[in-house]
């Protein structure tokens, strides 16, 4: 499949022409208007330095609220409350922290300063949404990720003290599912979410799942 190179024109190939890895075109902006285009049409922004890189795989890694898995260990957590839960309270200090945390066999982050302007003007806009647990009146982790409709597109976590973010998680699949979300895009397979009831669907019933929710 050939890499599609973007220019000015606010525009993305189809998302079936996109290669075995998912890869689908590069170049273009950040812009609220292409960002938007792009998460409507269940593609993204996944890069490293320069051009920016969009991509919409198949198959897709995806959470349904209702079959979200809270884990026996995690129950008493949950019922204790052993954190307090808030949202889009510290949208910049969550998106900066998932920025600078460490993870495991990850060198770098995707998270550029570019980026992380780009997603803290879409939360000045009310497009993305944050999701924080505090520990003694500390974020001690918390997520984000774009809303549309009856659809969260989640982007990055970040855990400063152990199962933070998981409570973040759980508390904030909860909310969105009491208001009406059906649809959680995790966009690639990790181990972790699919703890947590994450599974692979082709990318062509995502997309019919995307015209659903999106555009109820």
């Amino acid at each position: 499949m050939a890499l599609f190179a973007l220019d000015k024109e606010l525009a993305f190939p189809p998302a079936d022409l996109a290669g075995p890895d998912g890869l689908l075109a590069m170049g273009g902006d950040l812009s609220p208007e292409r960002l938007l285009l792009a998460y409507r049409n269940g593609i993204f922004p996944w890069y490293e330095g320069e051009p920016i890189l969009w991509w919409c795989p198949d198959p897709r890694f995806v959470l349904f609220p209702d079959e979200l898995k809270i884990s026996k260990s995690i129950k008493p957590l949950l019922k204790k409350n052993e954190f307090d839960f808030t949202i889009n309270k510290a949208f910049p200090e969550v998106i900066h922290q998932c920025k600078k945390i460490t993870r495991p066999g990850q060198e770098g982050t995707w998270i550029t300063d570019e980026v992380e302007n780009a997603f803290i003007k879409m939360h000045e806009l009310g497009y993305a949404h944050s999701a924080e647990v505090w520990k003694k009146g500390e974020l001690a982790g918390g997520l984000y990720g774009i809303r549309l409709g009856n659809v969260f597109f989640g982007e990055s976590m970040f855990s400063r003290q152990s199962n933070a973010s998981r409570f973040a998680f759980i508390r904030y699949v909860q909310h969105l599912k009491k208001e009406g979300v059906q649809l959680i895009d995790c966009q690639v397979y990790t181990e972790y979410l699919e703890s947590l009831g994450a599974t692979m669907i082709l990318r062509k019933d995502f997309m019919l799942l995307l015209n659903k929710l999106i555009y109820p």
